[in-house]
């Protein structure tokens, strides 16, 4: 149903209009304020997630050479301590026998 005033349609027209031009404002605030969040974090030296994964993932390989490692030494240490006249390990020094 059409109205007979010419007035409505026109008011309704604009109102329609102006709806659409709100719209369009606020989507174009909001890309305006991811850009510049976007700016403002990358100027903070940040890191990406993909680099702290990868950096993640180093540390935990580390970690584990490092306890296989440790593994290693405590297996040579013992060894060595079993073997008669051998010397001490590192870091430990052997007491003299006060009574002898």
């Amino acid at each position: 149903m059409q109205s007979e005033n010419r007035f409505f349609d026109d008011f309704a027209k604009l109102l329609n209009g102006a709806a659409g031009t709100l719209a369009g404002m606020g989507r174009e605030a909001e890309s305006s304020f991811r850009e510049r969040m976007r700016e403002w974090v990358g100027g903070m030296d940040m890191v990406s997630r993909e680099e702290f994964e990868a950096v993640k993932a180093m540390a935990v390989a580390a970690r584990e050479e490092c306890a296989v490692l440790q593994a290693r030494l405590d297996a040579l240490e013992g060894v060595s301590a079993a073997k008669p006249g051998s010397a001490a390990p590192r870091g430990k020094a052997k007491k003299k026998d006060a009574s002898a």
